[in-house]
């Protein structure tokens, strides 16, 4: 699995909370999460449920006019990049530090572990292989060669 063991606890503690948080809602007779369309036509009940739920949701809820009821989006872009400035400020890293700035770590660290370049390609979510590729020049490559030699008997 490429989520390393030691962030799990944090992982099952962001989905505890939004569980709760999707909890909240329900009793407060708000609508569940924002959907697409087409989702939300195909499973009528999708957005109350958890497994629908965002990773990540706002802090706030967004009236939707076309369901005339308020649902919760996920945590906008902005606010991600705002807490990662704040976080990297207070780390006083030297260095430049964006949000894509994880897809190449975890793309170089796949490499490192030996994941084969279509399994990153799809973990990525690119639809060319060529994309992916741009994430070998970050790691040395560790093929070895190996060299039969045959000795003749004299």
């Amino acid at each position: 699995m490429p989520i390393p063991n030691a962030v799990m606890p944090e992982i099952k503690l962001q989905f505890e909370y939004v569980y709760q948080i999707l909890q909240g809602d329900l009793a407060g007779g708000y609508g569940g999460v924002s959907m697409v369309n087409a989702i939300e036509r195909k499973y009528v009940n999708a957005a109350k449920e958890y497994q629908w739920q965002w990773f990540f949701p706002s802090k706030t809820l967004l009236y939707v006019e076309n369901i005339k009821n308020w649902n919760r989006d996920h945590l906008h872009d902005a606010a991600v990049q705002k807490m990662l400035k704040q976080a990297v400020r207070k780390a006083k890293l030297t260095k430049r530090v964006t949000c894509h700035t994880f897809r190449h770590s975890y793309a170089s660290h796949l490499l490192q572990a030996n994941f084969d370049i279509r399994t990153i390609q799809q973990l990525l979510g690119h639809s060319d292989i060529k994309t992916t590729m741009i994430y070998t020049h970050t790691v040395k490559s560790r093929t070895v060669l190996v060299i039969k030699v045959c000795h003749e008997d004299t």
